[in-house]
C-alpha cells in the first residue's frame, strides 16, 4: 500500500522545501484512500463528527486549497466555493453520490492548479481578496498554512482508514 512517498532535499532552497512538504501530505492523504470501496470511502466512523470521512476529508481538502490560492491568494470568485457557504459550516465535506475517484481527480486538478499559482508567484507577493484578513498574508505564510492544515487533515485520515478497515502505515 506505500506508494514511494519522499521528505524534500535537506539542503533545499525555501520554495522547494515548502513545496516538496505541501506535495509529500498531498500524497499521504491520497495514499490514505487506496483500496477504499466507495461505501467505506463515505462512511463515517466518528459519530461527534460524521462529515469526516475519506472522501470528506478529500473533498474538504480540494476546496482549502482553491481558498487560499484562488479566491485569498488571486482575489479570486469565492461563489464556486463551498467553503464559503454561510448557511452550512461543512458544506465543503459534503459528499453524497460523488465517487471517490471523482473527488481524489479534482483534489489531484486543484494541487497541480495550485502549484501553477505558487510557481508564477513570488513568496513575498501578498493576497489579493480585499474582504478577509488572510487574504492580506503573503503566499508564504499560505504556503506554511497548507502545509499545516494538510498535514493535520492527513493525519485525520490515518486514524479514519484504521477504524474503517484496520489498513495502518507510515512511510
Amino acid at each position: 500500500m506505500t506508494p514511494s512517498l519522499e521528505r524534500p532535499p535537506l539542503q533545499a532552497d525555501e520554495r522547494t522545501a515548502l513545496i516538496g512538504w505541501l506535495d509529500l501530505q498531498r500524497k499521504i492523504l491520497r495514499w490514505k484512500c487506496d483500496g477504499l470501496s466507495e461505501a467505506d470511502a463515505h462512511r463515517s466512523v466518528i459519530p461527534t463528527s460524521p462529515a469526516m470521512t475519506m472522501a470528506g476529508l478529500i473533498s474538504h481538502m480540494r476546496w482549502v486549497e482553491h481558498t487560499w490560492l484562488e479566491v485569498l491568494f488571486l482575489g479570486g470568485d469565492k461563489t464556486q466555493n463551498p467553503s464559503f457557504d454561510e448557511t452550512d459550516e461543512d458544506a465543503d465535506w459534503r459528499t453524497d453520490g460523488i465517487p471517490l475517484k471523482q473527488l481524489l481527480a479534482e483534489y489531484e486538478s486543484q494541487c497541480a492548479r495550485s502549484n501553477e499559482i505558487v510557481a508564477a508567484a513570488s513568496l513575498d507577493d501578498v493576497g489579493r481578496h480585499p474582504d478577509y484578513r488572510s487574504g492580506n498574508a503573503n503566499l508564504r505564510w499560505m504556503l506554511i498554512h497548507l502545509v499545516e492544515e494538510t498535514g493535520r487533515h492527513a493525519g485525520h485520515a490515518d486514524i479514519v482508514r484504521e477504524l474503517l478497515d484496520g489498513t495502518k502505515g507510515y512511510y
